[in-house]
């Protein structure tokens, strides 16, 4: 194994001298058993990380009042040691509930006393709350509270801590359309209330060739309204194989998504939706379609790097080319995702309302998403 190459570790450094906060990534528990994931991640390439899943709902309070960190915790320490930021997760996402909270079947003040001592205990985002046509997505929580439930979990996280930032995060308002229209007015009125708001999660799960020319000014107009804006959940999947035109493409891509950021002074920063193909969840969510992330599954830099590098305005790096080998050659992915824990998961059916050009589609056994 041929660690040289972390010595030119530069994502984080670039993002700092674009005037960002951090250049991150999502880590999921599993990922720290692997020693050379592990030296990559404290290398310097990532100021920040964010738990993939060990901080959702069913990881922390499984049964009504009972709170477990452990796996929370040791990503906390990690990053800790390694002098990172650690971005929070959700307190309110229709998904990866436990059953208590799902078909509790509680009372509008019950549910309202739970979403409050949930979120001053777990705190900053509010996940995934609207259907592509701009409607509030159907859950528990909307079912019983309507869209208070929305001022009720930021409420409590700022009462339990005033410095925390406060997110609403979603995927596909990277367009303009009814969704990306949706947030923004959920932001005025939330403003308007003043009820605490900090900041929009932008997901940013693109295919290859599919970033949106809108990009930059969904940002923009975000961040006009008086919040700031953090690309939350990046990757960029391709159809499989990879070629080298796709390996390039995707270079391209990641470069106009970070230029973005970087040209939005209140674009704070980027996560990468984990940083190697390895433990990427794409394959296991999208059958035929992988290799989304900056570094391949044997922990070579793809041309990914450069681009994220070029985003940010940083000059030409050496060690874009594939740079760290192992000895396993191994090409497994994970089969978590960014909606999904270990062991056995329900359907995460994302799709609730589709509107033109997406469709739903059912990804695998456990996962939709409007495509």
């Amino acid at each position: 194994m041929n660690l040289a190459p972390m010595a030119s570790a530069q994502l984080n450094t670039a993002a700092k001298a674009a005037g960002k906060v951090y250049f991150g990534t999502a880590v999921d528990n599993g990922d720290l058993s692997d020693s050379t994931y592990k030296t990559i991640l404290a290398g310097g390439d990532f100021g920040q990380v964010t738990a993939a899943n060990s901080m959702k709902w069913d990881a922390t309070e499984p049964s009504r009042g009972t709170f477990t960190f452990t796996q929370g915790d040791a990503i906390a320490s990690v990053a800790s040691a390694n002098g990172q930021v650690l971005r929070g997760h959700n307190c309110v996402w229709h998904n990866q509930l436990p059953s208590w909270v799902s078909n509790g079947g509680f009372s509008a003040s019950t549910l309202q006393s739970i979403i409050t001592t949930h979120c001053s205990t777990i705190l900053t985002v509010i996940s995934e709350i609207f259907n592509e046509d701009g409607s509030f997505r159907t859950s528990v929580f909307y079912n019983t509270l309507n869209s208070s439930f929305v001022t009720t979990a930021l409420q409590a996280a700022k009462s339990a801590d005033p410095n925390t930032k406060l997110y609403i995060n979603d995927y596909n308002i990277e367009y303009t359309g009814a969704k990306a229209t949706a947030v923004q007015n959920l932001v005025k009125a939330l403003k308007s209330a003043g009820t605490p708001i900090d900041g929009v999660g932008v997901q940013s799960h693109f295919s290859v060739g599919g970033v949106p020319s809108s990009y930059q000014s969904v940002l923009s107009a975000f961040t006009s309204l008086g919040v700031e804006v953090a690309i939350t959940e990046l990757d960029i999947a391709m159809t499989l194989p990879s070629t080298a035109a796709l390996l390039t493409q995707q270079g391209n891509d990641y470069k106009t998504v970070i230029a973005a950021c970087t040209a939005v002074p209140k674009c704070i920063g980027v996560t990468v939706w984990d940083y190697t193909d390895k433990y990427s969840w794409i394959p296991s969510a999208s059958p035929g379609k992988g290799a989304a992330c900056p570094w391949d599954a044997n922990y070579n830099k793809k041309p990914a790097y450069q681009g994220i590098l070029n985003g940010f305005g940083a000059s030409s790096s050496s060690t874009t080319s594939s740079s760290t080998t192992t000895s396993s050659g191994s090409t497994t992915s994970s089969s978590s995702s960014s909606g999904s824990g270990s062991g056995t998961v329900a359907h995460y059916g994302q799709c609730g309302v589709c509107v033109s050009p997406y469709t739903c589609q059912d990804l695998n056994a456990y996962y939709s998403q409007c495509l």
